[in-house]
Order: structure tokens, then C-alpha cells, then sequence
């Protein structure tokens, strides 16, 4: 899968470090999280499908870190750098092994195939 994203000779070079450090903070935080555990879910309070999918590894006694950036009234473009670059578009990002799977509708899709436990499973 290939998707498109500007490439750097595309971006005029006075404009390059304000691209590269814009909220660099929160994505690098989101990338050590994701590093260190098996399971991440990257979401924001006041929402309630942050919550379900949080709830989905309870009901499976799936340990997971949380991070929580903002709600609905604040911190929108924080978490607008973190959709830049996962190119996920919607909150909750659940990442699992390393790698994004989704949300908690996908989430839901994994548990119920059986694949969430394979994919836990698996050494990296």
C-alpha cells in the first residue's frame, strides 16, 4: 500500500524545519509508546469509542498503555499531526505490535476472528 504524501523536494526548503518539527513532540511520544508496548491505544477524552476499544482489551485482559490527547474542545491540532502521520483519520489509533490496526470497530474485527490473539502472539 502506497499512499501520497508530499515529498520533501516538494516542500520549498525555507518552509522544511517548521514541517519536520510541527508537533514533533506528540508523535515521538506516540512512537516510543508504541515501541515499548505490545499494545497502544492513542485517543482523546470525551469520546466514546476511545473508551469502548479501551474497554474491548479489558474485557480480554489485554494489558495496553493509553494516551490521551485533549477532547472535542481542545488540542485538536496536537492531535491533527498525529493523523498526519499515521494517516489514520479518526480517534481511536490502536496500534498492536507495533503496527496500526485501526480503530475500535477494527479492533472489534480483530478480537472476533481470533487474529488479535494471533498477532499478540507473534515475536518481533
Amino acid at each position: 500500500m502506497t499512499r501520497p504524501i508530499l515529498g520533501e523536494a516538494q516542500i520549498h526548503p525555507t518552509i522544511r524545519a517548521r514541517v519536520t518539527e510541527h508537533h514533533r513532540d506528540i508523535v515521538q511520544e506516540v512512537m516510543a509508546a508504541v515501541a515499548k508496548h505490545d499494545v497502544v491505544v492513542v485517543g482523546m477524552g470525551q469520546n466514546p469509542v476511545c473508551k469502548k476499544a479501551r474497554q474491548l482489551l479489558d474485557t480480554q485482559s489485554q494489558p495496553h498503555q493509553y494516551l490521551e490527547y485533549g477532547n472535542y474542545f481542545n488540542t485538536w491540532r496536537r492531535r491533527n499531526a498525529l493523523k498526519m502521520w499515521s494517516g489514520w483519520p479518526t480517534f481511536p489509533m490502536v496500534f498492536v505490535k507495533g503496527t496500526l490496526v485501526g480503530g475500535a470497530h477494527e479492533l472489534q474485527a480483530l478480537i472476533d476472528s481470533g487474529e488479535l490473539k494471533q498477532l499478540l502472539s507473534r515475536t518481533a
